[in-house]
C-alpha cells in the first residue's frame, strides 16, 4: 500500500469534514476538494509550517462538457521548503462562482482573469475581474468545448465600446 502524500495527510486532519479525493499518478499528487473549501485550504497549504506552497506555479481551467459539474478550477502549487508540487483541483458547475486566491498568491490575478477570459469562470473577491486576452465586446469564450470551431462571425463588422 503506498504511502499517503504528506500534505494530503494535513489536509484531511485540518478539514475533517471536506471529502478529499487523492490520487497520485507518475508520481504526481493529484487533490480534489469542495469547492466551498478551496480558499482555506490554499491559505492552509500557504500559511503551514511544514508544508510553505509559496508558490502557485499556474491556474487553469479545465472544460468536462458535457458532464456536471461542467468545469474544475486546477492550482499547480509548489513548495520551495519541501521541493514538492501539488496539484489542487475544485469541480465548478456552470455559472458558479470560485473564491478569489489572489489574496494568497498575487500571480492568481492573472491566471484567474485568463480563466475567466477563456472560460466564463467567474471569482468572488477579485480585486479587478475582466477580460485579459479578448477585447470587452467579444462574445463566449472560445476554450469552452462548445465554443463554435470555426470561431464566432467576423463578418458581423467590430465596433468596440466607447
Amino acid at each position: 500500500m503506498a504511502e499517503v502524500h504528506p500534505a494530503v495527510k494535513k489536509i484531511q486532519g485540518k478539514f475533517p469534514s471536506s471529502a478529499i479525493e487523492a490520487t497520485t499518478f507518475r508520481g504526481e499528487v493529484n487533490v480534489t476538494v469542495p469547492k466551498k473549501d478551496i480558499f482555506e485550504i490554499c491559505r492552509f497549504l500557504y500559511t503551514d509550517p511544514d508544508l510553505q506552497y509559496h508558490m502557485l506555479t499556474d491556474l487553469c481551467g479545465v472544460d468536462h462538457f458535457p458532464q456536471s459539474p461542467r468545469f474544475e478550477v486546477v492550482y499547480l502549487l509548489y513548495s520551495f521548503k519541501a521541493n514538492d508540487r501539488l496539484r489542487l483541483k475544485t469541480k465548478v458547475g456552470e455559472g458558479e462562482p470560485v473564491k478569489s486566491v489572489e489574496s494568497i498568491w498575487k500571480a492568481a490575478n492573472w491566471l484567474e482573469r485568463e480563466v475567466y477570459d477563456l472560460f466564463g469562470i467567474s471569482f468572488e473577491n477579485h480585486p479587478d475581474l475582466r477580460r485579459i486576452l479578448l477585447w470587452d465586446g467579444y462574445e463566449g469564450h472560445p476554450l469552452r468545448k462548445d465554443f463554435p470551431v470555426e470561431g464566432p462571425d467576423f463578418d458581423k463588422p467590430f465596433v468596440p465600446e466607447v
